[in-house]
């Protein structure tokens, strides 16, 4: 009997990490279709690039409140219900993005998009991080935060498949697929055991004091979260029209190297995130984040291919090598009867202060080239992201469900 419970903990734990990861795979794509068609879209449109950068911007700046809504409901009513109306609301809406018949339209089509977003990152990274064993937080926080990078490369790919004979309209239309995953989550997933050992006796009253009571720690994961967001859409959300208006690369071509940079992305994820369950999330983040900053000349001004290649690869390698430890480092920095609505609320308003990141690099390159203004941009984000890092604190292994012990700082 024990060992068909074991068997049974490790394929919910399994099942728990693929949903998670496949949510945000697909989540990710659905966001980035938009960064490889801006131009398209644009001239479709007939509005500037910048105009359809506050698209970009639009998606971000609602997050947060997808993230308030499915985390309060994540905590509760638990993790999978939540998990699920996100993923269907968010795929119904990049559906209908590609029926957009106008700028205004697709502008509050996207706003709506980034309400699913913002929900699905916060509930899926808990379900996930209760459901795995302590010691191996890091390695799948990797694997997880990497879906993202994992939806770039489909989109990447997409694009190279799709776009050259569809259009940009097909490649929202196939962002509705994410749908289908909601018949794993509700046949093959469990609920968080963590959830529900600190869901009864649970009040709204008690649920609001308990979040400002620890403030302090929330506003700390902001500040964390929008130096993390600047950082990755410093170095991604503008870089196909960097390869594609600098560097005068194909559709086809911009592709191949974004999808070359997002293997980086994922190696980087995994490999830093098994370094900080051993060394330390903070160590393993900040290595990461400095390394980045003495890449930055191969990436935005190498003279040739080979080497604009490989400083994709590098860049994305220690950019998403900082950010694979983020799902286990923030939800062990929450407590308990908020794990479900803390780290994903803090990340989305991360990601609203960083909203701009896009919109700033394009305006900026009005005055410099698109490599300038991005290497200055990223420059100035990863700096100060090692800072904030440094400075906070830090729970690794920290056990969920029964917190009684405390952070090191």
């Amino acid at each position: 009997m024990t060992g068909t419970n074991s068997a049974a903990n490790r394929a919910n734990q399994r099942n728990a990490v693929v949903a998670c990861f496949l949510g945000w795979t697909l989540d990710a794509f659905d966001f980035f279709v938009l960064t490889f068609v801006v131009s398209s879209v644009a001239k479709d449109f007939h509005k500037s690039i910048a105009e359809i950068t506050l698209a970009i911007t639009a998606s971000l700046a609602t997050r947060p409140l997808g993230a308030f809504l499915f985390g309060l409901l994540a905590d509760r009513y638990g993790r999978k219900l939540p998990l699920m109306l996100d993923v269907l609301f968010y795929s119904v809406v990049e559906v209908f993005s590609g029926f957009a018949p106008s700028y205004i339209v697709f502008l509050g089509l996207r706003l709506l998009y980034g309400i699913g977003m913002g929900g699905e990152w916060g509930v899926g990274a808990s379900l996930a991080m209760e459901s795995v064993p302590a010691k191996w937080r890091g390695i799948l926080s990797g694997v997880l935060q990497e879906g993202y990078a994992f939806g770039y490369l489909l989109a990447a790919i997409a694009y190279w498949l799709v776009f050259p004979h569809f259009g940009w309209r097909a490649m929202f239309f196939i962002g509705g697929l994410p749908a289908l995953l909601t018949l794993f989550i509700r046949s093959k997933v469990k609920e968080s055991e963590a959830w529900a050992a600190t869901a009864s006796g649970h009040d709204w009253g008690a649920y609001f004091r308990s979040i400002l009571r620890n403030w302090k720690r929330f506003a700390y994961l902001v500040l964390l979260m929008a130096m993390m967001n600047f950082i990755s859409h410093g170095t991604q959300d503008l870089y196909p029209t960097f390869l594609q208006l600098q560097r005068g690369y194909s559709p086809r071509t911009t592709a191949l190297i974004t999808v070359l940079s997002m293997i980086g992305a994922i190696a980087g994820g995994i490999l830093v995130g098994l370094y900080s369950d051993r060394r330390g999330r903070r160590r393993a983040m900040i290595g990461a984040a400095v390394i980045a900053v003495l890449l930055i000349p191969i990436w935005i001004a190498a003279p040739n291919f080979p080497l604009i290649l490989l400083g994709a690869f590098l860049m994305q390698f220690m950019v998403q090598g900082a950010w694979g430890v983020i799902p286990a480092h923030i939800n062990e920095l929450s407590p308990d009867t908020l794990r479900g609505f803390f780290p994903g609320f803090a990340y989305q308003l991360g990601v609203l202060f960083a909203a701009s990141s896009a919109y700033l690099e394009a305006v900026m390159s009005k005055h410099m080239t698109y490599g300038h203004a991005m290497g200055i941009f990223a420059a100035i984000v990863l700096i100060v992201g090692a800072l904030v890092i440094a400075g906070g604190p830090e729970a690794r292994g920290i056990g969920f469900g029964a917190r009684k012990t405390g952070v090191s700082s």
